[in-house]
């Protein structure tokens, strides 16, 4: 189960925060900023392996992206999943940067929704998800 996604830029703000399961908004804040440190701190290391989550990361221009999820999916599948949400972002925004995801925070939150819901993931075509996302904007 994915248990969350976070984008953040280059120093530490959060730009999207999305956790699929309850936890406080400081608490979140706190993960985003030791997450941030850690990724820093690693270098390149893009598969990061905690007690019982794991992370994994990438770098695109300026923004982190981060998915942790749980011991029962795969880093690879994670990171494939990752590639297909940036890409569903790209498509919808034409080359994506940190002012897109802030000033239309609510389309993002819609994409992230048509690939992934409840920590399950759900589509992973970017092309069928540009054509939800269109149609739901209609």
């Amino acid at each position: 189960m994915i248990r969350g996604v976070i984008i953040m830029n280059d120093q530490g703000k959060p730009r999207l925060i999305r956790f699929y399961e309850f936890q406080f908004y400081a608490v979140e804040l706190r993960m985003s900023v030791i997450l941030l440190k850690w990724i820093r701190f690693l270098g390149r290391a893009m598969i990061v392996n905690l007690q019982d989550v794991r992370l994994v990361y990438k770098t695109f221009a300026t923004l982190y992206f981060v998915f942790i999820f749980d011991n029962s999916e795969n880093e690879l599948a994670m990171l494939d999943l990752m590639q297909v949400f940036v890409e569903t972002l790209d498509k919808c925004f034409s080359n994506v940067c940190e002012l897109d995801i802030v000033f239309n925070f609510n389309k993002v939150h819609t994409i992230l929704d048509e690939i992934i819901l409840g920590g399950q993931v759900l589509e992973t075509s970017s092309s069928d998800v540009v054509m939800a996302v269109e149609d739901i904007s209609k």
